[in-house]
């Protein structure tokens, strides 16, 4: 029998939605909303966040929450094109989106690392 890579594209699929659904929006209100209306107080001045940000954990962390809802991205995007009628060019779709993912993945690392 094959091997197939699908149960790893399939386990970054629902990881990435799990985070995608409850840890974004959390993510989203604290930075978006809460900070810059000035509802957390001074915990949110540059020094404090781009100390916080510079931490290790918070790294992994933030690469979590950037490449895992990319793959979700990526894995539900190419079986909406394929369900779409693009059906005789399922691997260069497979490996146009899942590049997209990775790359994207390969520029939050270095962005992550020059933190």
């Amino acid at each position: 029998m094959r091997k197939s890579n699908e149960p790893v594209l399939w386990f970054l699929f629902g990881a990435g939605g799990v985070l995608a659904a409850f840890l974004a929006p959390i993510q989203i209100a604290l930075t978006g909303i809460a900070g810059p209306a000035g509802w957390l107080g001074s915990s949110f001045e540059y020094e404090r966040v781009l100390a916080l940000v510079s931490h290790p954990v918070t790294k992994l962390y933030l690469l979590v929450l950037i490449t895992l809802p990319l793959f979700h991205w990526a894995h539900r995007f190419r079986f909406t094109v394929v369900d779409l009628g693009l059906r005789a060019s399922k691997r260069a779709i497979a490996v146009t989106f899942y590049g997209v993912a990775a790359i994207g993945s390969i520029l939050s690392v270095l962005v992550l690392l020059r933190l």
